[in-house]
């Protein structure tokens, strides 16, 4: 008799999961698959693009609803779980309904984070997190408001590109003196800023916001330096935390995240946590490629495998109006690092690899990221490049014909 399995949470993890189970363990469990929102699941990424109207929202569907039938899986959508009782191996849905368990996956993802200011509570701040808020965001932005979106990030970028496509008037504020800094370097940061402006997005650095301001709805955001920034909308995308509250309330061990092993294990062997909800050594990943790595792990180790999750390396590869922004590794150069960089202002673009040892450690592009996937691979692989270092700036096919 098949072990019924059953996932919590319909995400981008949850889905991968469920594929790489039909590849590897086809009928070994009777799976089910439960989810809050009351649609199919959806590719998260393409948020930004179906709000600035770049494409239809069924192409956001990660797959059909014969998908998952064909896969025998159950699927029970806008139906979240309440409780999980990890001695009867069973969970309690809101509507009262119980499932047993043999083995349970968490991939309960993230919620977007809000910050404590005064008004935060007012109508008109949101935040950038599914479908729904995209529908907000693009009647707003349709009548040619004025939209605050808080947050220089990569989430607070998509969400002003798509704004302003929209139709809406930006501003995009960041805490900090440079966007994406956890991707970018103050070079590479600078030459994103000009891009966007240049698209009709104002960008306030430096800027802290310490309130929003309105009466029966938002009217502004108020910073610290005393100015009040007038909004019709104001876009919270200062990040997300872990949706781990479900397993906190069962006695799993948690600290930012559900704490699993190299297994993807919780501290009971019969439940696992995958994607935004998952801490594994330390580190919670908010991007698509890890949550698909501990996915195929996680199969593997389901359909009775070795397999173990060693950690993801982090790559970010962003496009806002065509300009193309990729980081991966250790972006910034470190004692005994060494850079190589290719620069051209007038042309937008702005090429940097860290290099250590003779090994490309990290690298950040910005305006052209062709061979983005080749010194990704060359990073992960931690090869010697001496004898391309000079050649690194222009691509995979130079690179591969100077060392042949």
């Amino acid at each position: 008799m098949a072990e019924p399995l059953i996932i919590v949470g319909k995400g981008m993890a949850a889905t991968r999961l469920v594929e790489e189970l039909g590849q590897r363990a086809l009928g070994r469990h009777a799976i089910a698959v439960i989810g809050a929102e009351d649609r199919l699941a959806y590719n998260r990424v393409l948020l930004s693009p179906l709000l600035a109207g770049e494409i239809a929202e069924r192409e956001i569907e990660l797959k059909p609803a014969a998908w998952w039938q064909a896969r025998g899986v159950s699927t029970l959508y806008g139906r979240a779980v309440a409780s999980i009782d990890r001695a009867a191996r069973s969970v309690t849905l809101e509507d009262g309904l119980t499932l047993p368990y043999g083995k349970l996956v968490l991939a309960t993802g993230s919620t977007p984070v809000k910050p404590p200011l005064p008004g935060s509570d007012l109508p008109g701040v949101v935040t950038f997190r599914d479908t729904a808020d995209v529908e907000t965001m693009r009647a707003c932005a349709a009548r040619g408001a004025r939209i605050v979106v808080i947050g220089g990030g990569l989430l607070g970028i998509e969400a002003a590109y798509g704004l302003s496509r929209a139709d809406g008037q930006v501003t995009l504020l960041h805490l900090v003196d440079r966007l994406m800094e956890r991707q970018l370097d103050a070079e590479g940061a600078a030459l994103l800023a000009e891009a966007i402006t240049a698209r009709g997005i104002t960008v306030r650095l430096g800027a802290a916001s310490t309130g929003f301001v309105g009466t029966d709805k938002v009217e502004g955001v108020a910073l610290q330096d005393g100015t009040v920034v007038p909004a019709d909308l104001v876009v919270v995308a200062i990040g997300v935390r872990p949706n781990a509250g479900l397993a906190r309330a069962a006695g799993l061990a948690v600290n930012r995240g559900i704490l699993v092993d190299d297994g993807l294990a919780t501290d009971d062997d019969s439940i696992f946590a995958i994607g935004e909800c998952a801490e594994h050594r330390g580190s919670v990943y908010g991007l698509v490629e890890p949550a698909h790595e501990q996915a195929r792990v996680l199969a593997m180790r389901l359909a009775g495998k070795p397999a173990a999750y060693e950690g993801s390396l982090l790559a970010t590869n962003l496009k806002v109006s065509g300009v193309g922004v990729f980081s991966a590794g250790a972006f910034e150069a470190a004692e005994g690092a060494e850079t190589v960089v290719l620069r051209d202002r007038n042309a937008g673009l702005y090429r940097k690899f860290v290099l250590r040892e003779g090994r490309l450690v990290g690298c950040v592009l910005v305006g052209d990221t062709q061979g983005a996937l080749f010194y990704l691979g060359l990073i992960r692989s931690g090869q010697d490049i001496s004898a391309i270092r000079a050649d690194l700036p222009f691509g995979e096919h130079y690179c591969t014909a100077r060392a042949a």
